[in-house]
């Protein structure tokens, strides 16, 4: 019987000791949730108990529906929106289309409870619209507490997903098509609903399935603004880390309910599209026309209303950073007060934040790069693998994610729970997936006869691969690695959750201060959050050179 020949060298390596990484910091944490969510709390004998309860106890099942409910709610208004901006955009001229486009992208990539507490400023029970229309008019406009309010934070943070989705289908499509419909006198509207919505349909449910998977997965908006409309990533929490010492076992349980949930759905989604998908070769694309009378006033009051609603938020937390405060009140007197006690009592969440996030980047652009050309110049049965692993995370949601990192690491050998590593693996599992799609996708435009002649003129395959395909890759990966930083410099979910007083990140103190009615101090570190957003997002355009964001 002839032994299995394993041919050792650089790739076979760092194959075997990135397939030991994802086993060690993905796999072992997710085995470690399930076994936990079987164990009796009393007994912790092998049990349904955890799943029993759930089903049968209405607060908790309830959860669930409220979930599907408000997320539905949320996907649907996000299409409804989404769908016409992306249309209008990309078919007609629109006054301002370029800094439209900047403030929808800072828009999406500023995190939703930046958002929600901004309209609690607005609109809740003191807010300045609420008061406003009080006052003025004897109005009292409806709360944004519960699910309307959470419907609307969602809403206006996640169209902008189905936006450069669409945009993007609606840019692939030959504009002859459209033509050939005119031709054979097809109105406007039926063209767009018998030829332009069938083309962008797989892209559109690819786009609505983030949108529902980011709102099923948010934690910061609920818990804000939800005042007992409980959702399941708040009940997790909730139970994880209750006063009472919480019932880890049962929030393991409801966890695992979540990530079947989130993979029926990821796995239905792919069958779909790919089941519908097709490729078209956009010979003549769409050309923007000029739109004339009402219709085109019409146009523009549309869009420049929806971008001034979603970037509402960001105006009023960097507006309310410069106000004097009085308790949880803003004092309209013009202050750096706010600024002053950040930098005093909260710098260190600044400096948590910036550090952890530059060391989760460098790793991520290592792991990138690697695992782009493993699957895409090496591939095999474990490079196959890795490339299917790395991309679970992002269906997976935050609070999850740290709860099985906890479970996972809460005792020795490994004793990580409290440490800044723990923060620092949670990023780079979470967010390694946009970097490894932007490598991937410049890796095949690299052509392997460039490695091959440097082979042939003597150079190791590693030499190669550093000096010439890891310089030819760093543009594209650079710019993935910068939406990668984005996003987890906005990190709630499994910060939350993970961190100790030692390890806060910005974002975990924006939360606890608006927890404790300090708004001030939330605004200036959400002015921070977001200035530091913008900056990262014009290095982004500077490096990849377009103003447009492929997710």
């Amino acid at each position: 019987m002839k032994r299995l020949k394993i041919k050792w060298d650089f790739w076979s390596v760092i194959t075997i000791i990135i397939f030991l990484l994802f086993a060690l910091f993905l796999i072992y944490p997710l085995f470690s949730l399930l076994i936990s969510s079987f164990k009796d709390p009393a007994t912790g004998a092998c049990s349904l108990a955890n799943f029993s309860r759930f089903f049968t106890k209405k607060y908790y099942y309830q959860g669930l529906f409220n979930s599907f409910a408000v997320t539905t709610c949320a996907t649907v208004c996000a299409v409804l929106i989404g769908v016409p901006m992306a249309y209008f955009m990309t078919s007609y001229k629109v006054k301002l289309k370029g800094l439209m486009e900047i403030l929808i992208i800072i828009s999406m990539l500023s995190p939703p409870f930046i958002g929600a507490y901004s309209w609690v400023i607005l609109c809740g029970r003191s807010g300045v619209i609420t008061q406003f229309f009080n006052q003025v008019f004897n109005i009292q406009i409806p709360t944004i507490y519960g699910f309307n309010g959470i419907v609307l934070v969602f809403t206006l943070k996640l169209y902008s997903f189905i936006y450069l989705y669409v945009s993007g289908a609606l840019k692939k499509i030959d504009v002859s098509l459209s033509e050939a419909a005119e031709s054979l006198g097809c109105s406007s509207v039926k063209k767009v609903v018998t030829i332009i919505m069938p083309l962008i349909l797989p892209t559109l449910l690819s786009g609505a399935l983030l949108v529902f998977m980011n709102a099923l997965a948010d934690f910061g908006t609920p818990m804000l603004i939800g005042e007992g409309y409980n959702v399941m990533p708040v009940l997790i929490y909730s139970e994880f880390v209750g006063e009472m010492g919480g019932d880890g076992n049962f929030a393991a349980a409801m966890a695992t309910i979540m990530v079947l949930i989130t993979a029926v759905l990821f796995l239905g989604q792919k069958y779909i599209v790919n089941k519908k998908s097709f490729v078209m070769s956009s010979l003549r694309p769409i050309q923007p026309k000029a739109l004339k009378g009402y219709k085109n006033v019409l146009m523009h009051l549309f869009i420049y209303f929806v971008v001034f609603l979603s970037i509402i938020p960001q105006l009023t937390v960097i507006y309310t950073s410069f106000l004097k405060t009085k308790g949880s009140m803003f004092v309209k007197e013009f202050s750096y007060d706010s600024y002053i006690k950040v930098f005093n009592k909260l710098g260190d969440s600044i400096t948590h934040t910036y550090l952890f996030g530059l060391v989760a980047i460098v790793i991520i652009i290592l792991l990138g790069m690697f695992i782009a050309y493993l699957s895409t110049r090496r591939r095999n049965i474990f490079t196959g693998f890795i490339d299917t692993v790395t991309m679970f995370p992002y269906i997976i949601p935050g609070s999850v994610i740290g709860i099985t990192l906890l479970l996972a690491f809460n005792s020795k050998p490994l004793l990580l729970s409290g440490t800044a590593m723990i923060m620092i693996v949670a990023f780079v599992i979470r967010r390694l997936p946009y970097t490894l799609r932007s490598s991937s996708a410049i890796l095949y435009q690299i052509s392997p006869s460039m490695e091959e002649a440097s082979i042939s003129l003597g150079s190791s395959p590693v030499k190669t691969f550093f000096k010439i395909t890891a310089m030819m890759m760093l543009p594209g990966v650079l710019s993935g690695a910068i939406l990668s930083w984005i996003t987890v410099i906005n990190e709630l979910s499994s910060s939350v959750i993970l961190y100790t007083g030692s390890t806060r990140t910005m974002s975990v103190a924006i939360y606890t201060e608006v927890i404790r009615a300090s708004y001030g101090t939330a605004a200036a570190l959400s002015t921070i959050l977001t200035l530091t957003t913008v900056i990262s997002l014009l290095i982004f355009f500077k490096l990849s050179g377009s103003k447009e964001v492929s997710l």
